[in-house]
């Protein structure tokens, strides 16, 4: 997913549900074809280092604000999926894992 110093950006600008939350994820992060969009599917893709490098950089979800007011239980169980993922990469060597949730629409800039 994250393969090097750049972020992987999941923008949620528009979501208010489950299945749009896992088509944004499945095209952002440009998922294999054999993902489930389910949370373990999710989960599984976001650990699993055979279709990608793996998380190894910074994940930026920005606009989530509304699919969090709409679905705040699926919102806490992203949240939750992508902690598990970020504690898991930290224990990679090389590996930079950082989760930041941005508050808007736009992208956090290094240094701002």
């Amino acid at each position: 997913m994250v393969t090097g110093d750049d972020p992987v950006v999941l923008s949620l600008v528009g979501v208010r549900d489950k299945a749009a939350f896992m088509e944004r994820c499945a095209r952002d992060f440009r998922l294999p074809d054999w993902f489930g969009r389910n949370w373990d599917a999710l989960a599984d893709c976001l650990t699993d280092p055979s279709w990608t490098p793996g998380v190894r950089g910074r994940l930026v979800v920005s606009g989530w604000q509304e699919f969090a007011e709409a679905a705040p239980e699926e919102w806490e169980m992203a949240r939750q999926v992508f902690a598990d993922a970020v504690a898991h990469w930290r224990g990679v060597p090389g590996a930079r894992p950082e989760l930041v949730l941005a508050p808007g629409a736009d992208t956090p800039r290094d240094g701002s």
